[in-house]
């Protein structure tokens, strides 16, 4: 799901709702995009947000949701509260079972600290970095390994998916214009080539309420490096069938795994 989130809470809820309403029947696992429930400047607005009362809130929806439409949810990423230290967050990914379960959560590891220029973001200025890997099995056939935007540039993340038995990498986002232009497809088929495994990729689109503008151009890409479904400039949800014989007919016609050396 591709959305162009916005700095209320409750409204960004009725719609991620309303879109899935329209398209549930036809899925069996969703991902949305960072920061999905929140995008704001206002640091009394996140402050709020990240406590344990509004975040339980937000985790009971999108568990009803899962539930609802009997599917799995990756939670794009929200913030919670970092225990250790109140002035942070941490960047959260939570994931839900077909009957509402939270089964998983993966706090973002690597934190966007760069200068484009034309724009500047010290995410480690509020963001906590998470230390741990994680990964959710769907069923018997596929198992995701759990990202978050800027990890997108760490190719040691997604080897250690991939030696895990990952098939599937999950990578919710919003990926500033300048960097999703230069830099946004190539990464991705990248992840999914070098570690034969399906790449789903959710982004954030459009302005923000914090001055920002994201890249979108949400993409499911196969261990081929091809493009199964994209979406561009404007909200809404893309679809595509994982095969399990094609990864399996890739894997022993070409075993680039089974090479490596280092």
């Amino acid at each position: 799901m591709q959305l162009c989130t916005t700095d209320d809470v409750t409204q960004n809820l009725r719609h991620i709702t309303q879109l899935l309403a329209e398209h549930a029947q036809t899925i069996d696992v969703l991902l949305l995009p960072e920061n999905a429930t929140l995008i704001t400047a206002d640091n009394k607005l996140k402050h709020h947000h990240a406590q344990p009362s509004e975040y339980k809130k937000i985790l009971h929806h999108f568990s009803q949701l899962a539930k609802t439409h009997q599917l799995w949810l990756i939670a794009g990423s929200l913030l919670i509260q970092d225990e250790r230290n109140p002035d942070k967050y941490f960047n959260h990914n939570p994931v839900f079972s077909p009957d509402g379960t939270l089964v998983s959560a993966y706090n973002k590891i690597h934190l966007f600290d760069v200068d484009l220029g034309s724009e500047s973001w010290q995410e480690s200025a509020h963001i906590s970095a998470g230390n741990s890997p994680e990964t959710v099995t769907l069923n018997q056939d596929w198992k995701v390994g759990l990202s978050i935007c800027y990890d997108l540039r760490f190719p040691e993340l997604y080897r250690q998916y991939s030696q895990q038995g990952c098939n599937i990498l999950s990578i919710p986002a919003a990926f500033t214009v300048p960097t999703g232009k230069a830099h946004w497809d190539t990464l991705l088929k990248a992840r999914a080539i070098e570690n034969q495994a399906y790449v789903l990729a959710a982004g954030q689109v459009g302005h923000h309420a914090d001055g920002r503008q994201t890249y979108g151009h949400s993409q499911i890409i196969n261990p081929w490096g091809e493009t199964l479904a994209s979406q561009s400039q404007r909200e809404g949800m893309i679809f595509a069938s994982l095969e399990t014989r094609f990864l399996q007919d890739l894997k022993r016609r070409m075993p680039v795994l089974q090479h490596r050396k280092l």
